[in-house]
């Protein structure tokens, strides 16, 4: 069997000290220190992150507000074999990396949308005269952030653990306070019928008007949410103890994501005032961030103000901006594990360590420039956010049908169970997994505007298929001559006496 972890799965499911060998306070080599030497991988990153923090990197990737807010309103551990084993970690490590570096737009694009409404609110508003960004200074605004995440990134990995502690407690009290304040400020609130048996459309807007298709589409904003909750595993190689604080972090993450996200969309629901007035392009923000819609209608029907309005969208606006941080740290190990193992052009140039900060500072402008790129057709389309959730999405959970499927057809006797294993539960979980993510992939590449014209277009299925049809011509001519697995780059004698 393989023993090829790609940087995507689990990014191998292991961790680095500061330098080959290096044994922790009380003399023992830490378990995924020593399950990477048994890889064949010499330390190159610095080990600083403990349980909290990789919980918080995990939970600021993710965020409460990232997949809810903007969409509200409209382990490969052992390949599967020494045949098929290279071309499943090549698929799996590429999906991957497109997902996260897609992430990154996303993250980008939704807090530009809320830098709108605010500054829109704040100068007045769509009614009254307020300033609504246009699409050059938004374009502006996305490479901004963009650019900003990948500088914080080129710094020691202390910062950003620092940063993302801040983010976990930003997100859990303003959650709350969204949460709690938004329906009591609201002059009326809906019925629990309302919200939870009335159906409502919106075919003014989306030109959709079939029940069904709307209710196969509801369910992109759920599967985004979740997006980023294996942000722990890409630092494993940077974490103590990451055989067992990955996983919990993980499990935490997606639990108190769960909990607040739900919470949060409640509170938007029950807020809402008029449904028919959300999406109208007179409204006070112009139609264009329905969440800004109903934090306002709250403030300025219950105080004549829409400071309130305001300060709530700072917070959701700040969650963005952290959860943009963590996903551009997350891009960059799987760009540079990927780098490491010779599966990216120029891998000399994108696995390179900073000499003082020992982060892979390459990869991290790398993959800004490609983020960058990708936000480039908001000068023309209006479905931009989409496409890049589609594209980042597809991604991320196309990269875990890899190992789930190799998980389900491989022999029992060739692959050797963690500290977490679901046993005997683990062949019907991988299949209906499996069979959610081939939905979920399905339905994010179907078109969200009607009718289609060259500014509602979804260009992630064309985004998509170039991009795969390129790496799969590229593996078929050349890569699978040579791409092997794991590149060892470390003693042969040390890892026996590991």
């Amino acid at each position: 069997m393989s023993k090829y972890i790609t940087s995507c799965a689990l990014d191998r499911l292991v961790n680095n000290n500061t330098r080959t060998g290096e044994m922790s306070q009380n003399g023992k080599m830490d378990s995924g220190e020593k399950r990477l030497n048994e890889l064949g991988y010499k330390q190159e990153l610095r080990r600083e992150m403990t349980l909290f923090k990789t919980l918080a990197i995990s939970f600021s990737t993710m965020t409460l507000f990232t997949g809810i807010t903007p969409l509200y309103g409209s382990s490969l551990l052992y390949g599967a074999g020494p045949k098929w084993g290279p071309f499943a970690s090549w698929c799996c490590a590429w999906l991957e990396t497109i997902g996260l570096v897609a992430g990154m737009g996303t993250q980008a694009y939704a807090g530009s949308q809320t830098l709108q409404s605010i500054i829109l609110l704040s100068t007045g508003t769509n009614k009254d005269g307020g300033y609504f960004a246009p699409k050059w200074l938004f374009l502006c605004m996305y490479i901004g952030l963009t650019v900003i995440w990948a500088f914080l990134n080129t710094f020691a990995l202390e910062v950003i653990a620092f940063i993302d502690v801040i983010s976990i407690w930003w997100q859990v009290i303003g959650g709350l306070v969204i949460v709690i304040m938004l329906p009591l400020v609201s002059l009326t609130t809906k019925s629990a019928s309302y919200v939870f048996t009335h159906f409502e459309m919106a075919p003014d807007s989306t030109g959709i008007s079939s029940k069904p298709y709307a209710v196969i589409l509801s369910f992109l904003v759920s599967q985004y949410s979740l997006y980023g909750y294996d942000a722990a595993a890409h630092l494993t190689e940077e974490t103590r103890g990451a055989d067992k604080n990955g996983p919990i972090a993980i499990l935490s993450s997606i639990g108190i994501i769960s909990v607040f996200g739900w919470a949060y969309i409640l509170a938007l629901t029950f807020s809402i005032q008029d449904f028919s007035y959300l999406y109208d392009p007179t409204n006070e923000t112009a139609g264009a961030f329905v969440p800004a819609q109903i934090l306002y209608d709250a403030f300025h029907g219950r105080y004549n103000s829409s400071t309130g309005a305001i300060i709530l969208l700072v917070v959701i606006w700040g969650s963005f901006f952290f959860g943009g941080l963590s996903i551009t740290t997350s891009a960059a190990r799987v760009v540079y594990a990927l780098s490491r193992d010779k599966g990216i052009p120029f891998s000399n140039i994108w696995r390179q360590i900073h000499p003082k900060h020992k982060v892979p500072s390459n990869a991290v402008w790398l993959c800004a420039l490609i983020c960058i790129l990708l936000g480039l057709p908001i000068l023309k389309v209006n479905v931009v956010f989409t496409a890049i959730t589609s594209i980042a999405t597809i991604g991320w959970v196309g990269g875990y049908a890899v190992p789930i499927f190799a998980r389900m057809v491989m022999q029992e006797k060739n692959f050797r169970a963690g500290p977490f294993y679901l046993g005997k539960a683990r062949r019907p979980i991988c299949f209906i997994a499996f069979i959610w993510i081939c939905y979920t992939c399905s339905v994010f590449l179907l078109p969200t505007y009607y009718p289609i014209s060259w500014d509602t277009f979804n260009y992630a299925p064309v985004a998509i298929g170039v991009g795969l049809g390129l790496i799969m011509l590229w593996w078929v001519l050349d890569a699978r001559k040579w791409f092997k697995g794991p590149v060892r780059n470390i003693d042969d004698n040390l890892t026996e006496k590991v």
